[in-house]
């Protein structure tokens, strides 16, 4: 660790362990051995501020028959003022953000709001990044039409964003350059009591700040910055005289006072928290008001303009292909599968090294739980689990990228749609339906939770398939196949005729194929949800449960609980072999490749040969694994492999 680093950090524990209530706790350092990372240990409150607000889309302004509107006064006040009061807690330690956003901010056990630090680093890295990003592309910033930027930026203060954008990009006029101070945190805490007051509201207002104070490079004649200022601060005016009555005028004065582009002409934390008080309690009958703390300007540390929210020094070459496909800069982990750009040496296809013995994997580890699902899309591997969180991995360097949880059940099965906007969906066994965004930085949030009717009888989602037509598919215990709308996230259809939980899906040449625990195999069109055909419901004895289905081409590949495989073509069964001693969980199909995995640990290759009317599985190779395979897929000459143990491995052809 750098000596800078070193003395943020002491600054962070010293803060952290002082008196003041609101500043959230911080433990030390945790050394993570399996990626050698180190991470900063924090205490975990109840609930931030974008969990309980989440629903507060107009803030604290109710609608009131009598006078239209009505601030909900004694709330916003409460709640007001102790984000003044740790805020200024943490000024009274010599330390200031520099940029505070609503999620830096949580609430304890007994509701009272502390600022997190490890929220805080973390946003300020993705500021960060937003800036390296657009500056890299050397065009218009287009923020505004970006959502996950946009809400990441909108409580960056103008000289901070000046700072950022001047030292990263020197050819850029940025207008007049203040020095970044505790004004900074002033300007964002305005942003953030706006939040609360106007809602989403709050959102376009800093739509139109963007484009009003960033500078564009393709600009020649230069910005009137103090005109553009001018007009977005009246806009801000407007919309809060149409939310609040006049008896709150100091409050929109001093709000407003907040966002002057000067921070040396911006009211102190304790001049807005005096102003909120007021609306509760007037100054005459206010007997309880102590001194306010005192702030050393002599010693002030902006903690996003150290250390620990730099990001690594990368050359252009590297940072353009890590931005091109959406990767947080991390350690190679000293592999030596990866070379100096990150990238994981390979020599050839898997199938190529598994004829001459020269198979290499990489362990993928971060799961706590069974792996269920693997899916690929958009430069990145997604994979889901028992621990009821999906993973995000680079494509590029295997390197884990984010961790998307919300799920209460286990999550049973994740695709990706490659849609107008990229969607990473999963499915849980309660039922739930979590539909997530992929762009940089991830959210936090799904874009959209479904949820199956809930019934006491079955369990949930276990299957998913995309069909590439605008339609998402599950499979349930309900014995049901359903299709939602990708376009309005609604239920479209419900395909009944499996007497069983239906385990797993696939889509192939506009047939939508489906296996059940009843033993069949039902196709179904894509077109209008109408049934074809049933596939084994005429094979002799006891039906096996099918666990999961390959499609390509015209050959159906079907494996089941027994350990047995069954190879159909043009919907006639032509094949059918014991390939694993026990039940085979997993089946992928590329070409005339098949690959099988299950309960014996050993991952099959098997090459597809015939024609029309005949076709055999010949034995090619395996791949004996740690642990029973769970999931399986082959991308690109890598073969991804899902275990019980929760670690993914990632063979490929390495000399």
């Amino acid at each position: 660790m750098k000596d800078g680093e070193r003395d943020e950090l002491g600054l962070i524990l010293k803060a952290s362990n002082s008196r003041r209530s609101q500043i959230g706790k911080v433990y030390g350092l945790w050394c993570k051995s399996d990626d050698q990372g180190v991470y900063l240990v924090c205490q975990r409150y109840g609930g931030s501020f974008l969990e309980k607000f989440a629903d507060w889309r107009n803030g604290f302004v109710v609608e009131n028959e009598s006078n239209g509107v009505l601030l909900d006064t004694t709330n916003f006040a409460m709640i007001g003022m102790e984000i003044c009061e740790a805020v200024s807690a943490l000024h009274s330690e010599g330390l200031f953000i520099g940029c505070l956003a609503m999620n830096c901010f949580g609430f304890d056990d007994f509701g009272h709001v502390h600022i997190d630090f490890n929220e805080a680093l973390v946003m300020s890295r993705n500021v960060r990044w937003i800036i390296a990003e657009a500056i890299l592309k050397k065009e218009e910033f287009q923020f505004s039409s970006r959502s996950d930027a946009l809400e990441t930026l909108a409580f960056v203060s103008p000289e901070l964003l000046s700072e950022l954008l001047q030292t990263d990009a020197t050819d850029l006029d940025c207008g007049a350059m203040f020095v970044v101070g505790y004004g900074s945190d002033v300007w964002s805490l305005a942003c953030v009591l706006l939040w609360l007051l106007i809602g989403e509201p709050f959102t376009d207002l800093m739509c139109n700040y963007f484009h009003c104070l960033v500078p564009l490079p393709s600009d020649e004649n230069g910005s009137d910055y103090s005109g553009l200022y001018m007009n977005w601060m009246e806009k801000v005016r407007t919309s809060l005289d149409t939310k609040m009555i006049s008896e709150f005028v100091p409050l929109r004065e001093i709000l407003c006072g907040c966002l002057n582009y000067d921070p040396g002409s911006r009211p102190t934390v304790i001049d807005v928290w005096k102003c909120i008080r007021e609306l509760v309690i007037k100054p005459k009958f206010d007997i309880m008001v102590s001194l306010p703390r005192v702030v050393n300007d002599n010693k002030e540390h902006c903690l996003f303009l150290r250390e620990l929210c730099q990001l690594q020094k990368k050359t252009n070459k590297t940072l353009e292909r890590q931005l091109v496909n959406g990767l947080q800069e991390k350690d190679d982990n000293g592999r030596e599968v990866v070379d100096q750009d990150g990238e994981v040496r390979m020599d050839g296809d898997l199938v190529e090294g598994l004829s001459g013995g020269h198979v290499k994997y990489i362990d993928l580890k971060g799961h706590l739980d069974c792996i269920t699902g693997l899916a690929v899309g958009g430069g990145f591997l997604f994979s889901s689990s028992f621990d009821k969180t999906v993973h995000v991995w680079s494509l590029q360097d295997f390197t884990h990228v984010h961790k998307f949880i919300g799920h209460e059940h286990k999550v049973m099965s994740v695709v990706y749609a490659d849609e107008e906007q990229p969607l990473c969906i999963s499915g849980d066994s309660g039922g739930g339906i979590f539909i997530w965004g992929i762009s940089y930085p991830f959210g936090q949030e799904p874009i959209k939770k479904l949820y199956e009717q809930k019934d006491w009888r079955y369990s949930g989602i276990h299957a998913l398939a995309i069909s590439g037509n605008g339609y998402l598919y599950t499979g349930s215990g309900d014995k049901s196949i359903k299709a939602w709308s990708l376009k309005d996230y609604t239920l479209s259809c419900t395909m009944n005729g499996h007497k069983s939980v239906v385990s797993t899906l696939a889509v192939c040449n506009g047939v939508l194929y489906s296996g059940s625990w009843d033993g069949t195999i039902r196709l179904w069109c894509l077109t209008d949800h109408s049934p074809l055909t049933v596939l084994g419901e005429d094979a002799p004895g006891n039906l096996a449960s099918v666990l999961s289905l390959s499609a390509y081409g015209d050959a159906l590949v079907v494996a089941y609980e027994n350990g047995c495989l069954k190879i159909w073509r043009n919907n006639m069964l032509l094949k059918s072999k014991e390939s694993h001693k026990g039940a085979i969980f997993a089946v992928g199909m590329e070409g005339k490749w098949l690959f099988t995995g299950g309960w014996d640990k050993v991952v099959n290759v098997q090459e597809l040969l015939g024609d029309e009317f005949q076709i055999d599985a010949m034995d090619f190779g395996s791949i004996a694994c740690d642990s029973v395979v769970t999931a399986l897929l082959y991308w690109q000459g890598k073969l991804f492999v899902g275990q019980a143990d929760r670690i993914i491995k990632v063979f490929y052809y390495g000399s």
